[in-house]
């Protein structure tokens, strides 16, 4: 089965999704050019390896220098859903230490948050925003105009995602966008994390208003219930 990499932000962190395998040739080619294109704007990636079937020298070779591209660039990589056959691999190899794994995404994305852990970790200069809207137009524009207003701005296009960074950090406001599809069960724990939260719901006409406007109504609307949270 051929390798293929399903990308995507929690927060300040990339998740890639390996699924297939690490081998000699196209696949490890894949892998290493995905991981430097990443770099381009990115510096704390997880790699979850729950769906790899299997991995060969060369595979495992491209994983190290992918580490150490990384590590050149002052990011770093951390794997997660490592399976057995895997491990094993890692063992023989003696490259446990090298690689910081582990059991799942959320406890991997909680390692980046932690105080010190340096990647990507911003300096705040102001509140903690998370964004959430499967458009991701209007997260990318969400971030770009909350960051210059002051803001430490997190996005996040899942539910289950946004989930994940409510457990691993402090937010002070909560956006959430139209449309957020979640099972039952994700929908109710989402519930109860907002319980403590001061959360603006964006109508479906946000995407579609005059752009200056509705970021200036928004950032309005933010400073006002910030303000009052804090009087």
């Amino acid at each position: 089965m051929r390798l293929s990499l399903d990308t995507r932000k929690v927060g300040h962190v990339t998740i890639v999704r390996c699924n297939g395998r690490i081998v000699a040739g196209g696949e490890s080619d894949s892998l290493r050019a995905h991981v430097t294109w990443l770099l381009r704007d990115r510096r704390a990636i997880v790699l979850h390896m729950g769906e790899v079937e299997f991995i060969d020298s060369s595979g495992l070779g491209t994983m190290v220098r992918s580490l150490t591209s990384i590590r050149q660039a002052h990011g770093e990589l951390k794997l997660c859903n490592v399976p057995d056959h895997v491990r094993k691999v890692l063992e023989l190899s003696h490259l446990t230490k090298l690689f910081d794994s582990h059991d799942s995404e959320e406890m991997a994305v909680a390692a980046f948050y932690r105080p010190g852990a340096g990647a990507e970790t911003p300096v705040r200069t102001g509140r903690s925003v998370l964004c959430l809207d499967c458009n991701a137009d209007v997260l990318a524009y969400l971030r770009e105009i909350m960051s210059r207003a002051g803001y430490e701005v997190h996005t996040s296009g899942r539910m289950s995602d946004a989930l994940i960074l409510m457990r691993v950090t402090h937010f002070d406001l909560l956006l959430v966008g139209p449309g957020i599809a979640a099972s039952p069960a994700t929908q109710q724990a989402f519930q109860t994390a907002c319980a403590a939260l001061p959360v603006i719901e964006l109508g479906g006409e946000f995407s579609t208003c005059d752009a200056g406007e509705a970021g200036a109504g928004l950032l309005e609307k933010i400073e006002t219930l910030l303000n009052s949270k804090t009087a």
